[in-house]
């Protein structure tokens, strides 16, 4: 087709096209050119107006033709166009092409458990801490010329030969699994994810590797899953892709500025792909309300468009679509082809012979084999010559792809697989011997030989890439704007995302300034004085540590922002280092007010050096200290394939930074072999920043406490005062003043010097900022984790019963044809021959509305829609994308949460009540599934829990095989989910709801999108079965061939605005359809697809309706509308006759409490047992933790500083929580994904929901407490006071339900919070809350007593501290080491015990050399029990305060019950 252009366009080429439809069948392009040729006059004027967003009425039909985005994107000036402009024109050759995958043949891999023999746990210690040799390594040896030794691999893509020539279409057609995917990936140049690709590819005469370094966004290719940013609108999204791939200047019209083009490009796109009236709504996805998935699929299109690619390849992006719009997306890219001279390649599962007329080429592969390249008009021919039957009502795209099926395969009478090629291998070699293969080798040879002789096309092709570029953009690179442009447009968009999402906004605001207001009322008003110095660095720690570690949540959201990086560095839209800026700079607004005001609140509230060179220097060490760590956890979360090896990677890190800041150990106090990690950590410079900024500025009065000796209460023996005989034991004092200088006291105590806070502290910090900045950039450049798309399949491990049921699978699977009449006779069967086939009830529905609340009023979205579902029957329920077929299937369903639902929904003419739910099943569009589940143990979760008890686990076990059977999963039974692709994940979704046999109603939202012609067939030839057998069926499709549509019994058809169209019978041939809609105007021409003509003839697509009359209109006033309404009336009246169901026998839940409990937590264990990584970040976690805070503080003796470094350690233990609830909060609240989805179909409770993701991680909780136990409490040398070895049990006890408190804590956030955005706001909030009132760094002698009368007592770590210090300090002897005495001089006369007896009485201690005259050497501390005992705990309370933690693990659960019950936040 594309040879027929003729050469005039081809001066145009680069500039504009149209897009003119004629009829249904047949591309106008003569037309097309025509109106592009008036529309480049118009574009010339500088007075050129763009045409408004929106202002059609996307009800109605079009009559205007679309213009297409590329004369927009593409259009020059009326001198390029005189003169002839140099055009983009790529030709492919591609010869002996062949793609290998890893894995050898009949490859499996087999995912590993926890503790199978070959311990995953410790193949992931040693891969974690062997890594970095191993990266070495393979460094070195990459550089050296050693013979490495190949990996097992098997071919996918056998040797493949062709050439496409600019204009030109091809269709690629096979089953999935043929190769398709890989075929277009390779014509694409993305080769990344395959182990081998061999042959050669040349584009234009440019070979493959050039054009991935210089032209990579000229290629491009449109994956089937649509992937976007959910929270931003259409109009957002198509700008974003606009901002990056606008030409310069030079591409332009003069006079029409950038936001002109911009503006105009936008709107003629939108109407181009009939979306105008999404322009505002958001994307969304499967957990975001936003626009329809056929809409969603439109937006895929467009931002691909927006590219400009002269190569595309479309991997079946017709999916979601309605007939009428894939057919004209096929007309569209015909057009862009003809008149753009592009080079495109399409694969689609369902193309009508609308679709198939419109290409040039067609190339089937069977099993990676090229068995047909040539016409599509002589394809049919060659495989009917071949000896295949002649199957005339069959589209010419399902019968090529039957032909390679081998389940599909029929031949000519006399004929069989004996004497007609029906293997791949016999297939590829009929293709290569005969016309059609060498014509071929023909082709191509002469095109390779042109393409070296004649290099205009390349010299073109170059010339034009590189005048489409920006100024000062390199001619070497694949962009078309500079670094600084992309990071630009990556700013906006992530500005707009964080504006966007209030509830984020709010939470984060909310709770950072809530925290401060809690840390600045705990240290309110420091006093100047001795008491106020240990506080003043507390506070100062506590402030900046806060803010640091508030970007622990930034490591999972750099992992769920690949897929969309993946995607759209593809498009070279930006390159990966753009986005690490970026997001850095479009942070920094919302972040610098947040922490300012943070600041703020606590530097002025804590009485903090009260100047404004106090409060900007420790603003801006603070600020600087929260984007340095901010890009460390970045970093992570790009360098690491998935959240758990990052999460280890950052705890490795964090509490090493934490603990060597300076403020918990001095520097000089540090372990020798250790002291090193001070001086490589930001947090120490931000902190030494911080407290000498502090402490530059201010004196210390000593007195109270700090004064040896002193009058203890009723005692006046000293002065109040610092006397001649007492001493100041702050650190820098001297001896007889009572002013410290600040700078000394951090001299001494601290060994910091107040000269360092410029020349040193800042600087580094700054470099530290640098370096992760440039970290971020070079582990998205070089290190990219991006994710495999390579479809490698992961198998759960046989057990005995599923290599009997596997055996059994395979068996059948070789009597397929003997099998096909028992399956018919086995499927819903009833469950016994003796028993009575239940009575099926009517599913009516009347007056049906459904608005929606949208910005600035409500928007309707269902309007007076009547119909039925009789038992038996199949209905088909079909429109055009976006006129609210998912949403009516919704709210027939009961599936909507949000927006107002009016009209009547009944069952047998009775209201629906608690049991309709769980009689109906619904297969919905998204997938949505637990992902380490098998395919069998996902479809068995669904039987045993949906059908009813009495129904024994035998026969519901032998349903599930026969559904396996059924979809053709066989082979796929043991594989995991997380690994499907779309075809098999979609068959899985369906199985998942047949396994449920439901009583009343089977719902199906586009069970067929993602499936070849073939297994749609298939598919609807069983859901016809099932009808026959009695179920109702309703179910929404898409491009259903003749065939299909011929399969149901009822069609509802809407339009845009949930407008009824018609509902009523089909009949044979469609006749009583197409009577229907002939007798109105629009009559269907015999050879047409009446599915697809009556969407044409409603306007759905954007041709204009025929007639002149809305549809909607001509069906309200017709009699077959007052037909169905008073055959409503007629089941309701006839039902409502019959006596009513017993309300007593109904229940919620198919089956009882605890047996869904322990269906359900065996899937929560397994689902952790196959996830070793998960489990061993948690134990690993903790046992780095332990030993590291244990390396510290190793054998700690009798001494005053062993006594803090005991109480140390043990304060170390509140941070499990943290670590804790860092990582399971994602996984929560992804499987509270899966439960809602599942809930609707009242699965399982969400009482059952909570307990089960509990019980699942108790057995881990417990072993994760005894590692952090069992390497504490020996290396540091815990047991040594009264309550000896056996106190360490005890202290066992604390720490195991300390880890069920963290758990619980974890999930009550989870379960409270929408995302995962939010959920890990509240983390340093509670962290660092708990941890300030527990009574450790605030003593509880100097905490408020406003905080002290109740946070105190609620504080859960009191009793933690309370119950582990009680027990490892009571009787324990203290002995003062040389450096640790107090020493003062007596008055003339006495002797030390004389002058301080009754100090020493008073508040205890000794004294070290009691009849000494002079020297007196003081001990503060006589036994362990005087450090707590002041504090406010008492060892005979250490058992009530265990049970009390025990009580808030309880508290914690019920919370997390409550909220799961309570809160979805899934708006439907």
């Amino acid at each position: 087709m594309g040879d027929n252009t003729p050469d005039s366009v081809t001066t145009l080429h680069d500039d504009v096209q149209t897009y003119g439809l004629s009829d249904v069948h047949h591309v106008d392009v003569s037309g097309a050119e025509a109106v592009f040729d008036q529309l480049s006059r118009q574009l010339s004027r500088a007075s050129f107006v763009a045409p408004k967003l929106g202002s059609e009425d996307v009800e109605k039909g079009r009559g205007d033709a679309a213009f297409d985005l590329r004369e927009y994107l593409t259009s020059s000036n009326d001198a390029h166009q005189r003169a002839g402009i140099r055009h983009k024109h790529v030709g492919i050759t591609w010869e002996d092409l062949q793609v290998e995958v890893m894995g050898g043949i009949d490859h499996k891999v087999s995912i590993s458990f926890l503790f199978d023999v070959l311990n995953p746990s410790a193949e992931a210690i040693l891969d974690f801490f062997l890594g970095p040799i191993w990266f070495l390594w393979g460094l070195i040896v990459s550089m050296l010329p050693i013979r490495r030794r190949d990996l097992p691999t098997r071919t996918i893509l056998h040797k493949s030969s062709g050439v496409l020539k600019p204009r030109e279409m091809c269709l690629v057609l096979g089953c999935p699994g043929s190769g398709c995917t890989t075929f277009l990936k390779m014509m694409a140049n993305q080769r990344s994810e395959y182990a081998r690709v061999s042959g050669e590819v040349q584009y234009a005469g440019i070979d493959a590797v050039e054009m991935a370094k210089m032209y990579k966004g000229e290629v491009v290719y449109n994956e089937e899953d649509d992937i976007h940013i959910s929270t931003l609108t259409v109009a957002q999204t198509l700008a974003f892709a606009l901002a990056t791939k606008t030409p310069g200047p030079n591409g332009r019209l003069p006079g029409i500025s950038r936001k002109e083009f911009d503006r105009t490009v936008m709107d003629s796109l939108l109407k181009m792909l009939n979306i105008s009236h999404t322009a505002q709504t958001l994307v969304g996805d499967e957990f975001v309300r936003g626009v329809s998935g056929g809409e969603r699929k439109r937006v895929s299109i467009a931002e691909m468009m927006a590219t400009r690619a002269r190569v595309q390849a479309w991997d079946n992006s017709t999916r979601g679509l309605d007939a009428s719009t894939a057919l004209d997306f096929v007309k569209s890219l015909r057009i862009m082809t003809d008149v753009l001279g592009q080079t495109t390649f399409v694969t689609l599962y369902q193309a009508g012979e609308g679709i198939y007329e419109l290409f040039d080429k067609v190339l089937v592969l069977n099993e990676g084999r090229q068995v047909y390249f040539g016409p599509p008009s002589e394809a049919r021919a060659y495989f009917e010559n071949l000896g295949y039957k002649s199957l005339p009502r069959q589209s010419t795209a399902d019968y090529l792809t039957g032909c390679t099926d081998p389940n599909e395969q029929q031949f000519e009478l006399s004929r069989s697989e004996r004497d007609v090629p029906s293997t791949p291998q016999a297939l590829e070699q009929a293709y290569l011997s005969s016309k059609h293969g060498r014509d071929m080798d023909d082709s191509l040879a002469k095109y390779k030989i042109l393409m070296e002789t004649e290099k205009a096309d390349q010299e073109a092709f170059r010339a034009a890439v590189a005048a489409d570029k920006k100024r000062g953009v390199s001619k070497k690179s694949p962009y078309t704007v500079g670094f600084m442009g992309q990071v630009r447009a990556l700013f906006w968009r992530r500005f707009q995302m964080r504006l966007q999402d209030k509830f984020q906004l709010v939470t984060s605001f909310t709770l950072s300034l809530v925290l401060a207001i809690v840390i600045g009322a705990a240290f309110i008003n420091q006093p100047p004085t001795s008491a106020g110095a240990f506080t003043r660095g507390s506070v100062i720690f506590a402030a900046m540590l806060t803010a640091c570690l508030e970007n622990f949540g930034e490591m999972p959201m750099q992992m769920l922002g690949r897929p969309i990086l993946k995607k759209q560095t593809s498009y070279s839209l930006y390159r990966p280092a753009a986005i690490a800026v970026a997001n850095t700079l479009a942070d920094i607004p919302f972040s610098g007010i947040r922490v300012l005001l943070y600041d703020i609140i606590i530097y002025f509230m804590s009485g903090l050096s009260r100047t404004a060179g106090g409060f900007f220097t420790f603003h801006l060490f603070n600020y600087l200290a929260f984007l340095a760590m901010q890009g460390f956890f970045r970093t992570f979360g790009l360098l690491c394939s998935n959240f758990d090896s990052a999460f280890r990677l950052a705890v490795f890190f964090v509490p090493n930074m934490i603990e060597y800041a300076g403020y918990m150990i001095p520097v000089f106090q540090m372990k020798r072999w250790l002291f090193w990690i001070y001086y490589i950590n930001p947090l120490s410079y931000a902190f030494a920043g911080c407290i000498e900024n502090e402490f530059m500025r201010i004196s210390l009065t000593c007195d109270g406490n700090y004064i040896i000796p002193r009058n203890p209460p009723g005692v006046t023996k000293y002065p109040n005062g610092l006397g001649a005989n007492q001493v100041c034991t702050l650190f820098g004092s001297t001896g007889g003043r009572d002013q410290i200088p600040g700078r000394s006291y951090l001299d001494i105590g601290y060994g910091m010097m107040v000269t360092d806070i410029w020349r040193r502290n800042l600087l580094v910090l700054i470099g530290f900022l640098i370096f992760f900045q440039v970290t971020q950039i070079l582990a998205l450049e070089y290190w990219p984790q991006l994710g495999s798309g390579t479809a490698i399949r992961i198998y759960a491990k046989e057990d005995s019963d599923t290599v009997k049921r596997n055996e059994a699978l395979r068996e059948r699977k070789l009597q397929h044809s003997e099998k096909s009449q028992a399956m018919d006779q086995k499927l819903y069967n009833p469950r016994s021959s003796t028993s009575v086939a239940p009575h099926r009830r009517t599913f009516t529905w009347e007056r049906l509305n459904y608005h929606v609340p949208v910005a600035g009023g409500t928007r309707r979205l269902l309007h007076d829609v009547y119909g039925y579902v009789k038992p038996g029957t199949l209905t088909a329920l079909m429109g055009a994308s976006g006129a609210g077929k998912t949403t009516c299937l919704d709210v027939l369903a009961q599936r909507k949460n949000i927006g107002v639902v009016s009209g009547d929904v009944l069952v047998d003419g009775r209201p629906l009540d608690s049991e309709f739910a769980r009689g109906t099943a619904y297969a919905e569009q998204l997938d949505v599934h637990e992902g380490t589940a098998t395919v069998r143990e996902a479809m068995r979760f669904s039987a045993y829990l949906r059908q009813p008890a009495s129904v024994p686990r035998e026969e519901k076990d032998a349903y599930v095989e026969e559904m396996i059977e059924l979809l053709e999963l066989q082979d796929l039974a043991d594989a995991l989910v997380f690994s499907l692709n779309v075809e098999a994940r979609k068959r899985l979704t369906i199985g998942v709801e047949l396994a449920s046999k439901p009583e009343l109603l089977l719902f199906l939202d586009e069970p067929t999108s993602g499936l070849d012609g073939q297994s749609a067939w298939n598919l609807v030839r069983f859901l016809r079965r099932l009808a026959e057998s009695g179920q109702s069926i309703l179910c929404t499709i898409h491009q259903p061939s003749s065939l299909l549509f011929e399969s149901f019994d009822r069609l509802l058809l809407l339009e845009s605005g949930g407008e009824t169209v018609y509902f009523g019978e089909i009949g044979q041939d469609a006749a009583v359809v197409r009577d229907y809609y002939a007798r109105h105007g629009a009559v269907c021409p015999p050879n047409v697809n009446m599915a697809e003509y009556m969407l044409e003839a409603i306007g759905a697509g954007v041709t204009p309706r025929i007639g002149d009359r809305d549809w909607a209109d001509i069906w309200k006033e017709s009699p077959e509308c007052k037909r169905v309404q008073q055959e409503i009336e007629e089941m309701k009246g006839e039902a409502l006759s019959k006596p009513a169901p017993d309300r007593k026998k109904q229940t919620t839940y198919a089956t009882p409490f605890l047996y869904q409990l322990q269906v359900v937590v065996k899937r929560n264990s397994m689902a952790l047992w196959r996830s070793p990584d998960y489990v061993f970040s948690r134990l690993f976690v903790h046992a780095f933790i332990s030993l590291f805070v244990s390396l510290s503080f190793l054998q700690l003796g009798h001494s005053v500083r062993a006594l803090q470094y005991r109480v140390f350690a043990i304060f170390w233990c509140s941070i499990l929580p943290a670590i804790v609830m860092s990582q399971l909060e994602p996984m929560f609240i992804f499987n509270r994904r899966t439960f809602t989805h599942q809930s609707s179909s009242r699965i399982y409770s969400p009482y059952v929901f909570a307990l089960g993701q509990l019980l699942g991680e108790i057995p881990y909780s417990v072993l994760c407490g005894i590692v952090y136990w069992a390497l504490m409490v020996y290396p540091i040398g815990f047991g040594q006071g009264a309550a000896g070895i056996p106190g360490t049990g005890f202290q066992l006890l604390v720490i195991i339900f300390l880890e069920l408190f963290g758990v619980t804590l974890g999930q009550a956030i989870g379960a409270l919070s929408p995302s995962i955005q939010v959920a890990v706001l509240f983390n340093p909030f509670l962290a660092v809350t708990l941890g300030t009132f527990c009574g450790v760094t605030i003593p509880y002698p100097a905490m408020a007593k406003f905080w002290r009368s109740w946070l105190y007592q609620l504080d859960p770590y009191t009793r933690v501290l309370s119950a582990m210090l009680s027990t490892e300090l009571h009787g324990l002897t203290i002995q003062c080491q040389s450096d640790e005495f107090a020493v003062f001089n007596p008055p003339v006369s006495q002797t030390c015990l004389t002058w301080a007896n009754e100090f020493v009485a008073g508040f205890g201690g000794y004294i070290d050399n009691p009849n000494d005259t002079q020297a007196c050497r003081y001990c503060q501390y006589k036994v362990g029990d005087e450090f707590f005992v002041p504090l406010n705990i008492q060892y005979s309370n250490r058992w009530r305060d265990v049970w009390i933690l025990f009580a808030f693990f309880v508290f914690n659960l019920i919370a997390t019950i409550m909220a799961s019950r309570f809160l979805r936040y899934a708006r439907r």
